[in-house]
């Protein structure tokens, strides 16, 4: 096989990897915020994380000494784990994880945007038509939803997760800023020390908060399951192939397939949460699909000279 097509297919393949994860994520939030508090909950899979972390402890503290990068790498931990997760558990609180994700995918307009800005990225036409799109997609997905006892507040959980959302795109171009000459392994064991040291200190606190209901009954052992699950799957995995991702494309391109997980998170929730799928959604759900194809896909205009030949 053409190495240079493996070098370009690898990105695209590990996105869809870290969106799986990332959707997945979701319904695991459920399941450990019927046992333990969100605070307990980051805590425990920033720490699980962290242990895995450690064969990158040497390189995170040669990166530290510059003095550039660290004020970019703590702007990218603030927004993400410390600002984004604590966003993100009070949403799941209120809201179902399915609408959770419905609102995770207006990211990429958000990163697109901010790139254009401040990292000069061009944007096509057919890029930003791609990105509506799959805009329009999401509040589609979001008005066919149904609530359930499990999502009792989901306006006031929707707009927690778009303060997620913003804290999200923070991170995206903190980490583009400097994964060019840092690993993206690296960044995403910043990303865990950081959480760690952020959250392991909140779970002291003398709040008590009451536990999510679900919908379907899960054994006693899934809610702990859950905060490992959490901890290796998706803040390392998933967390480390979006970093790659990120180092290897745009910003703009990479956040495209934020897309993708409303879509997987619907799914999901089908089989481990008895959530239901309307026509409406389906639909919804291939329009999202569609835009993000189309904002990905790179179409070569033919020259005079190669119709000529023709």
């Amino acid at each position: 096989m053409n190495t240079s097509f493996l070098t370009k297919i690898i990105p695209h393949f590990t996105l869809i990897i870290g969106m799986t994860a990332w959707a997945s994520s979701f319904i695991g939030l459920k399941f450990a915020l019927t046992a333990y508090s969100p605070f307990e909950v980051v805590a425990g899979r920033m720490l699980v994380a962290s242990v895995i972390c450690l064969p990158f402890l040497k390189p995170l503290f040669a990166v530290l000494k510059n003095r550039r990068k660290l004020y970019i790498l703590l702007a990218g931990i603030i927004c993400e784990p410390c600002l984004y997760f604590l966003f993100e558990t009070s949403a799941l609180r209120y809201t179902s994880s399915a609408q959770a994700g419905m609102v995770l995918a207006i990211m990429p307009l958000c990163v697109g945007f901010c790139a254009w800005i401040l990292l000069k990225e061009k944007q096509t036409l057919q890029a930003w038509i791609g990105f509506v799109m799959a805009f329009f997609g999401v509040f589609w997905l979001s008005f066919g939803g149904e609530s359930s006892q499990s999502a009792p507040n989901p306006f006031l959980g929707n707009m927690l997760e778009l303060g997620a959302v913003f804290c999200g795109v923070g991170y995206t171009l903190s980490c583009r800023s400097l994964t060019a000459d840092m690993s993206p392994w690296v960044f995403t064991a910043a990303m865990a020390y950081g959480g760690a040291l952020f959250y392991v200190p909140l779970t002291f606190l003398p709040l008590e908060f009451a536990p999510v209901v679900l919908d379907v009954e899960i054994p006693a052992w899934m809610p702990l399951f859950a905060i490992f699950y959490l901890g290796i799957v998706v803040s390392l995995l998933g967390y480390g192939f979006y970093n790659y991702g990120v180092a290897k494309l745009s910003a703009t391109e990479a956040a495209a397939y934020i897309n993708l997980i409303p879509v997987i998170t619907l799914f999901i929730g089908v089989c481990f949460l008895q959530e239901h799928l309307t026509a409406e959604q389906y639909v919804a759900s291939a329009l999202i699909l569609g835009g993000m194809l189309l904002s990905q896909c790179k179409f070569k205009r033919r020259s005079s000279a190669e119709d000529i030949h023709e």
